[in-house]
């Protein structure tokens, strides 16, 4: 094995010293900390819960500080409950929101605002405004024109910033995802820095020179000056001098682009799904990117060593989140776990589909204005069918990405690896192998992304010798076959784009 040139000594040397890789995973609304042991077990975790702010209908922001302090406290107190120091950690890794904005002052280190949650829809009309250079867009990044990416959060925060742009060009201001803010902290300010996949989906990137690009820069006007160094997904992030002084950062990525890492997912055409309250299924499509024609996005998985792998990703806007809808408007069960025992108090749907486009159609669809609707209801449909309907439609949404990306990609699927909260459900598992006809398999550890992040951070130091070691760590607990036939399957799929056909026709009128 070839040391890592870092400095005055080598990480590889100690690595196969050290008990654990810490994963810092910085989501939405929980930061968590993990210890990652050399069989690829999560063995002790820290979570804190993060309150976002709504100020306006649509609007999701958050206290860029209390971000950075979830961390502290998390990593603290993984320290008391393992009863380990900081000389038993190998590395840091760091899996994060993406796409959150964050713009701090570089004198201060202090953000100069909350940052904006990759949810908030406060800079559409900015995106609005640009709507011409959607196609521009679209060639360079892989990515559409959406306020859920980071530029247009760049722009509106100078805006509304007193002197914003002038002190952004005068080189004041720094702008960084969550991953950045966090490297910008642990090293107390020396590394201004993030990883491809997460700077991928700032909409200032482009993807096939994997670099910043001066023209999209120039449409949202945001100087380059501003923006982090781009490196490989395990590199040398700094000294998280923070902590402790000789434990360095070793590894990043965008939590998606992770959890694709952390299942395994090293071959061209392997795919993962994670349900949670929406789905986010990304296809490893290997060196070469591929533009979508059907909504679908282009983004960097990883790179390593220069070499870069490319992904396909598509949204589902509902999947979890419909049996949060069942629990708390039908009020039918109390807790979410109920659903599964309530759907199968009954043998099918009998013929109810439902579509809970409760906030538009994602991948392929892209219809903001679709609403959600139930259809197929007879006198012998009960509460039973729905919830079962309901459990289903993220079976068939699912589906309705990984068909799209079969066909851009022109690759099969032998198999589909599952994470997240709802991937716990065996109906919606059971039903999910069925209608795509092919394996379902559940990790072991469904701890997914931070295992992600974590092994970039251990293979940077020889923690892992190989993406193959990782391979041996990873174990599948469950795996879904299918059991009904292929003719049953296409024709109950058949049933579903009828049932998203009739709800896009309908078009509520505005007041």
């Amino acid at each position: 094995m070839v040391p890592l040139n870092l400095g005055t000594f080598s990480f590889v040397i100690y690595a196969h010293m050290k008990k654990y890789v810490l994963s810092i995973d910085q989501g939405t609304t929980s930061t968590r900390a993990i210890f990652i042991d050399k069989e690829g077990n999560a063995i002790y975790s820290a979570q804190r819960p993060l309150d976002l702010v709504y100020p306006k209908p649509g609007w999701v922001e958050v206290d860029a500080d209390r971000i950075w302090i979830s961390v502290i406290d998390v990593v603290n107190e993984l320290l008391v409950k393992s009863d380990a120091t900081f000389d038993d950690i190998a590395a840091i890794g760091i899996t994060n929101q993406r796409e959150t904005a964050v713009v701090w002052d570089k004198s201060t280190g202090r953000a100069v605002t909350n940052a904006i949650v990759w949810q908030s829809k406060q800079t559409q009309e900015l995106c609005d405004e640009r709507m011409d250079k959607m196609a521009f867009i679209h060639k360079k990044t892989g990515l559409r024109m959406n306020p859920y990416f980071s530029a247009s959060k760049i722009r509106y925060i100078l805006d509304h910033l007193e002197n914003g742009q002038e002190r952004a060009e005068r080189g004041e201001l720094l702008f960084g995802t969550v991953d950045s803010w966090l490297i910008y902290k642990m090293t107390k300010g020396k590394v201004h820095a993030t990883d491809v996949s997460n700077a991928s989906r700032t909409l200032l990137f482009d993807i096939f020179k994997m670099k910043y690009c001066p023209e999209l820069c120039a449409i949202w006007n945001i100087p380059m000056c501003m923006l982090p160094e781009v490196k490989d997904n395990s590199a040398d992030y700094g000294e998280a001098t923070f902590f402790k002084t000789d434990v360095h950062i070793m590894g990043v990525a965008g939590d998606q682009q992770a959890a694709l890492f952390g299942q395994c997912c090293f071959k061209k055409g392997d795919s993962k799904n994670t349900y949670g309250t929406g789905c986010f299924m990304l296809m490893n499509i290997g060196e070469k990117p591929i533009l979508s024609k059907r909504g679908l996005l282009t983004t960097v998985a990883w790179r390593e060593k220069g070499v870069t792998t490319y992904a396909l990703e598509g949204s589902v806007f509902i999947g979890g989140a419909i049996v949060q809808w069942l629990r708390d408007e039908t009020r039918w069960f109390e807790d979410s776990s109920d659903s599964e025992y309530y759907a199968s108090k009954r043998k099918d749907t009998a013929g109810v589909y439902f579509v809970p486009a409760f906030v538009g159609l994602g991948t392929p669809w892209w219809d903001d204005e679709c609403r959600g609707a139930i259809f197929g209801l007879t006198r012998g449909a009960d509460r039973h069918n729905i919830t079962r309907a309901g459990l289903y439609s993220v079976a068939y949404q699912s589906k309705d990405v990984i068909e799209t990306m079969k066909e851009e990609a022109g690759l099969e699927l032998s198999s589909l690896r599952v994470d997240g909260g709802a991937s716990a459900n065996k109906m919606m598992m059971q039903f999910q192998s069925d209608i795509l006809q092919t394996e379902v398999a559940l990790p072991k550890c469904l701890e997914t992304t931070a295992l992600g992040a974590g092994y970039f951070a251990g293979l940077a130091v020889g923690f892992w010798k190989d993406k193959q070691d990782i391979s041996s760590c990873h174990e599948i607990s469950k795996t879904y076959h299918p059991s009904m036939s292929k003719e049953e399957a296409d024709e109950l799929y058949e049933g579903w784009l009828m049932a998203v056909a009739a709800a896009r026709s309908f078009k509520p009128k505005k007041k």
